[in-house]
């Protein structure tokens, strides 16, 4: 137990006093590792935040982030809490499905295009999402190290049809931060998380981790539960260390950002219309009565 105790303590204490300057070429003009949880509706992003917070932390179990035990969502704003000086980590709006329509949002939370602590509005409105992009450059966030994190819960299951557009949002995660997204299992004891880690491994996930959250109903301190939320985390620092150790220019990452962002949408506007012409060209060849 001792060893044990040793562990967690140092672990924490690592994670506590992360500074990005320690970085093997410093901050490199970043000044914040922002954790960005994404997920389906009710697969414990908001659970997450809390179980974080009271593993750190260390004290009381409080409710710092709403969340229901049901496939619903309480998340409408891009909510923040800080974890430490260094860290904080983000509750997104969750989706209800990875369509072109959802996923142009997400991917504007996830560039950092949609302030912090404001509601998301979903829009499949390509003019109103260039509008958004124009005013994020009143002030424009640069200075944010992203980390993207995919919350899923295996009561669910994949699907057969969710498969193929999850694996597309895990792509364009890397291609729009530098960083696979680490894939939390949440629920664990409640479905096959053997399956559900081997499907997210094969879609080209680098980091697969099983958890069980605390929640106000249960929150019993346990030592395998402590040590998953701090794996987690720990893991995370990991990726930061790793990807500081190369040259970065912030600003540059910032505009990468939003071209990619720039051409989804507009791919999708493309894509809406000639789906348009196709059921408008249906409509016409249909026998009038």
């Amino acid at each position: 137990m001792e060893g044990y105790q040793r562990t967690v303590d140092y672990v924490r204490d690592h994670i506590q006093h992360f500074s990005l300057d320690n970085c093997a070429l410093g901050s490199q003009g970043y000044n914040r590792v922002l954790l960005q949880l994404f997920g389906f509706m009710g697969h414990g992003k908001s659970s997450l935040i809390n179980s974080c917070k009271y593993v750190l932390d260390d004290g009381e179990y409080y409710i710092h982030a709403n969340a229901l035990a049901s496939h619903t969502s309480v998340t409408f704003n891009r909510t923040a809490y800080p974890l430490t000086d260094t860290i904080t980590i983000v509750d997104n709006r969750g989706c209800s499905t990875f369509n072109a329509y959802e996923t142009g949002e997400i991917y504007a939370q996830l560039g950092n295009f949609i302030p912090l602590n404001q509601r998301v509005e979903w829009t499949n409105n390509y003019e109103d999402m260039i509008y958004k992009l124009e005013d994020s450059e009143m002030d424009p966030n640069f200075t944010d190290i992203t980390i993207p994190v995919f919350v899923y819960s295996v009561k669910k299951g994949l699907a057969e049809g969710e498969k193929k557009d999850t694996k597309e949002f895990i792509d364009n995660c890397r291609k729009m931060t530098g960083f696979y997204p680490i894939v939390v299992l949440t629920h664990k004891t409640s479905g096959d998380f053997i399956q559900a880690e081997k499907e997210f491994l094969l879609m080209g996930v680098e980091k697969v981790i099983k958890i069980e959250n605390y929640t106000k109903e249960d929150h019993g301190r346990t030592q395998g539960r402590h040590k998953e939320i701090l794996h987690f985390l720990y893991s995370v620092l990991e990726d930061v260390n790793f990807q500081m150790k190369y040259k970065k220019i912030p600003k540059r990452e910032r505009v990468e950002r939003k071209k990619f962002l720039l051409k989804f949408l507009h791919q999708r506007e493309v894509n809406q219309k000639l789906e348009q012409m196709r059921r408008n060209a249906k409509i016409q060849q249909l026998p009038t009565l």
